[in-house]
């Protein structure tokens, strides 16, 4: 069986993060590992307001270290690792380990908004991880930060946005168009430094998209590792949490969720027979 690791912050509402990397392992068929980096809480009372707590460095290399004993893992992505430090450590570890199938989910930004949470972490970032990177899934704000073209909102900004990642080192980029682009498509461009693809699917009119981001680096990552070729794994993503998407689930007043069972109809499964 395949082993992946994901390195990222834990969303306890299970939609983000380090949860929704698992889930989205487990749908692939993959052994999914986890080391926390951060953990991220909201506040019901002022708002659904984020907080980021960075995970002590040292406490992360310890987990990595667990993580990595054994056979050596098929593919890891990173998610929010709360801070320079911690961006240092998981890239060490990657190189150390040497491992073959990197995904960098560069998040850097709260949820719809331009605000860095972390304004060292984007030098961090560029500096450590992206030269690691087999393939790197900026959002359009994220695109934008990392690129240094501010707001992206064409589909000529984000092939000129990915142009400039890659060439911060990252081998692949998926700039993602997801429901900021006008327009009934939702369209993600991928650039492999010779030429571009566009993948397009219907928009859909939901706010129960909590995670789709994560769960679609997660995907990614496990189809690498489970050896199918690099634009058929950013398809099959995009098919996975498109699904996903389709079918989320409203959490609490504030926020629904994809639900990433949805591509396999999960929640057909282990139903007990009368």
């Amino acid at each position: 069986m395949k082993k992946v690791l994901t390195i990222a912050g834990s969303d306890s509402t299970g939609g983000a993060g380090i949860e929704a990397d698992l889930k989205t392992f487990q749908e692939y068929g993959v052994f999914g590992f986890a080391s926390i980096a951060s953990i991220v809480t909201m506040d019901p009372s002022m708002g659904w307001t984020h907080e980021v707590t960075a995970m002590d460095t040292s406490l992360v290399e310890k987990q990595l270290i667990s993580a990595f004993t054994g056979e050596p893992m098929d593919a890891v992505k990173t998610g929010m690792l709360g801070n320079e430090a911690n961006i240092a450590q998981a890239a060490k570890m990657i190189q150390q380990q040497q491992v073959k199938q990197v995904v960098i989910d560069p998040v850097i930004a709260c949820k719809g908004t331009a605000h860095i949470l972390q304004p060292k972490s984007v030098d961090a970032l560029i500096e450590y991880l992206l030269p690691l990177a087999d393939v790197v899934t900026p959002n359009l704000i994220e695109a934008g930060i990392l690129s240094g073209m501010g707001d992206l909102k064409d589909l000529v900004a984000m092939k000129g946005a990915a142009k400039r990642i890659y060439h911060l080192g990252a081998k692949c980029v998926v700039v993602k168009g997801g429901h900021r682009l006008p327009g009934a498509q939702a369209i993600d461009l991928v650039y492999d430094g010779h030429s571009f693809t566009t993948l397009e699917s219907r928009r859909i009119d939901t706010d129960f998209n909590h995670g789709a981001g994560c769960t679609f680096s997660a995907a990614i990552t496990a189809g690498l590792a489970k050896g199918l070729p690099l634009l058929e794994s950013i398809r099959l993503a995009k098919d996975f949490v498109v699904a996903a998407i389709r079918q989320g689930v409203l959490i609490n007043p504030y926020v629904g969720h994809v639900w990433h069972g949805a591509y396999n109809h999960a929640e057909e499964r282990m139903i007990p027979h009368e």
